[in-house]
């Protein structure tokens, strides 16, 4: 017994040297995050690619408006009246001024925006949640997604190190560090202290560590559950099948 002891507090002080140098963190990299109230966030800044959706609202051309259309890999959406139009790489709002000018050479449409484009599927674009989340993973950009909300929709579970929240933007270029920065989701939550909710970009990550008694925890059950499994096979092996009870089916109980 004295021995286990020993052997689980050595995991449990491992655990917290590990867990405590996992952070590398520095307060200044915020400052490579904009703020959702420093820039505008509409969708029509959204830039469109493969595969998200726009649809199309347009009354006075009856042939393309409520149209939806999947923006194809080759970047191009089409239609029977208009043709084929290429759209990977624009906003909403340019998307809908080269419609103005094809709908132009067949029909008159009043009005100076006669055309508006709404984007029905972001897909070409993704941001990641990790750790101790109910709903971890893969989630759609938008171009007005913040950290305080995904966080909020992504839901820490009481597993969660809240106050030590890694937002992480991961760098394209081998000789550029990543930019981190740590937040305490339970000010933010608790307290209304969003100065640092920002704006998020594509492929942004945000990892929600485990406290180090719920990361000692896992480790923990990750050691025993291999001595389990051997103890309970070794106890199937002694018993054996002529000292188990048995179960007969048809209702004749054991």
């Amino acid at each position: 017994m004295k021995h286990t002891q020993t052997i689980l507090f050595t995991i449990l002080f491992v655990n917290t040297i590990f867990i405590s140098g996992c952070f590398s963190s520095r307060p200044e990299n915020i400052e490579a995050f904009l703020r959702p109230r420093d820039v505008n966030v509409v969708p029509e800044n959204y830039v469109l690619q493969p595969p998200d959706g726009i649809e199309i609202h347009c009354a006075s051309v009856p042939e393309i408006h409520l149209q939806r259309q999947r923006i194809r890999p080759d970047g191009k959406v089409s239609f029977e009246a208009l043709g084929e139009i290429e759209v990977a790489g624009k906003t909403p709002i340019q998307i809908a001024e080269v419609l103005k000018i094809k709908v132009a050479e067949l029909y008159t449409v009043p009005g100076e925006n006669p055309i508006d484009v709404r984007v029905f599927a972001y897909l070409s674009k993704v941001f990641y949640v990790l750790g101790q989340v109910s709903r971890p993973g893969v989630k759609d950009f938008t171009g007005r997604d913040t950290l305080f909300t995904a966080l909020a929709e992504a839901q820490p579970t009481p597993l969660a190190w809240e106050e030590r929240i890694q937002v992480i933007r991961p760098s394209g270029d081998v000789n550029v560090e990543p930019k981190i920065f740590e937040v305490n989701y339970d000010r933010m939550s608790a307290h209304g202290e969003i100065d640092k909710d920002v704006l998020l970009q594509e492929g942004d990550i945000i990892y929600v560590p485990p406290t180090i008694l719920a990361a000692a925890a896992m480790i923990i059950e990750e050691f025993i559950r291999p001595i389990a499994r051997a103890f309970s096979g070794a106890y199937m092996l002694e018993t054996g099948p002529d000292r188990t009870s048995r179960y007969y089916g048809g209702g004749g109980g054991y």
